[in-house]
C-alpha cells in the first residue's frame, strides 16, 4: 500500500517560490486545509494543486475571492463546463480591465511627451535669449 504524498509548508514555499507566511495566509483564509502533526503542517496533493491555482490566479490579476469561487466550482464528477465558462468570463473581464489601463497609459505617455516637448522648447528659448 502506497501512502499519498505529503508536503511541508517549507516544501511548498520552496517549490512555488513564495514565503511560508503567504501559505499561512491562504490557510487562514480557508483556501488550504493542511493536516497537523504537532506543530507541523502537512499538505496533500489537493492542497498543492489549490496553491498552484491560487498563485496562477494571482498572476492573472484575479482576487483571492475570485480564485476561491473558481476552485470551489470544480466537480470531479462533471465536465466542469460551468467552471470553465466562469473562468472564460473572468479572463474576458480582466482583459478588458487591462485594455482600459493600457489606453490610460498611452494617454499619459502622450501627455508626458507633450509636456517634455514644451519644456525643451522653453529651454531652447531661454538659451537663445
Amino acid at each position: 500500500m502506497t501512502s499519498k504524498p505529503q508536503y511541508t509548508i517549507s516544501d511548498l514555499a520552496r517549490e512555488f517560490d513564495v514565503t511560508t507566511r503567504t501559505i499561512r495566509y491562504y490557510e487562514e483564509s480557508g483556501m488550504l486545509a493542511p493536516l497537523r502533526d504537532g506543530q507541523t503542517r502537512l499538505y496533500n496533493d489537493a492542497d498543492r494543486v489549490k496553491l498552484k491555482l491560487i498563485l496562477r490566479g494571482k498572476r492573472l490579476g484575479f482576487s483571492l475571492s475570485e480564485s476561491r469561487e473558481l476552485i470551489e466550482m470544480y466537480d470531479p464528477d462533471s465536465d466542469n463546463r460551468h467552471q470553465i465558462n466562469a473562468l472564460l468570463n473572468k479572463i474576458q473581464k480582466r482583459r478588458e480591465q487591462l485594455e482600459a489601463q493600457l489606453h490610460d497609459i498611452r494617454l499619459m505617455q502622450d501627455e508626458l511627451d507633450e509636456a517634455e516637448a514644451k519644456c525643451l522648447e522653453a529651454l531652447s528659448d531661454c538659451e537663445e535669449a
